[in-house]
């Protein structure tokens, strides 16, 4: 023999006028389905069904019954009408915040560094790192980018890019070609060209050379047949 005991738990209060309502609710057609869910675990409640035995007999979970007695404890019908604020829901920002995180993004520089990231931009404005790159996707920011471009004013460029090119691609015979770049000990900061600012949905851009400030260029090329060196000085 098998004996059905149902788990009784403290009933809620519910008025005459509020079990008509959910009642409706429960029967109507167009009623959203979350809202009939709803209903029925308030009437459930009424007559002092544990929550554990709502959750089993309409396949729902425990939390969600608790969630849904408290609001209807705490606002009555109307409070099962809307959805419960989500916890960690990000909290909104002000206009004024928001505009302070672009202004600060396209005139500033973050002290020792030569771009903001979206940490150091956070701990600047008191926001989180989430907001500021949210600020940044909204008005297409990329203060992490940086293109470079050159427009020489060489009126040999041509002739001189053309050498260049020649030698790698067809070297004499019974020659080594050898690269060689500068490494300098006092890096150069200020570029030939002005530096192009960042922009909403253009990254800054700045050429890729440095004013020399009257250092020269050397040069040379080693003739292997004779063991001598070819060189040249440019300023």
């Amino acid at each position: 023999m098998v004996s059905w005991v149902m788990r009784i738990s403290k009933p809620i209060s519910i008025t005459e006028e509020q079990r008509k309502t959910l009642e409706m609710w429960v029967r109507g057609r167009n009623t959203p389905q979350k809202l009939v869910l709803r209903s029925e675990i308030i009437l459930l409640a009424a007559q002092g069904v544990a929550n554990t035995e709502i959750a089993l007999r309409l396949r729902t979970s425990v939390p969600t019954v608790s969630l849904w007695r408290s609001r209807f404890e705490e606002k009555g019908a109307i409070g099962l009408e809307k959805d419960a604020p989500r916890p960690g829901r990000h909290p909104k920002l002000t206009e004024e915040k928001v505009q302070a995180v672009v202004q600060a993004t396209l005139h500033t520089k973050p002290a020792y560094a030569t771009q903001w990231s979206a940490r150091t931009m956070a701990k600047a404005q008191g926001i989180s790192r989430m907001a500021v790159q949210r600020i940044w996707k909204r008005f297409q920011l990329k203060p992490h980018l940086t293109e470079t471009f050159k427009l020489s004013t060489d009126k040999n460029f041509v002739e001189k890019l053309t050498d260049v090119v020649g030698l790698y691609l067809s070297p004499p015979e019974h020659a080594i070609v050898l690269s060689v770049d500068e490494k300098s000990q006092i890096q150069a900061l200020d570029r030939t060209q002005p530096l192009l600012p960042l922009g909403p949905g253009v990254p800054e851009r700045q050429t890729h050379d440095y004013k020399r400030n009257g250092t020269t260029t050397l040069f040379a090329a080693l003739n292997v047949a004779e063991g001598t060196i070819i060189s040249d000085v440019r300023v």
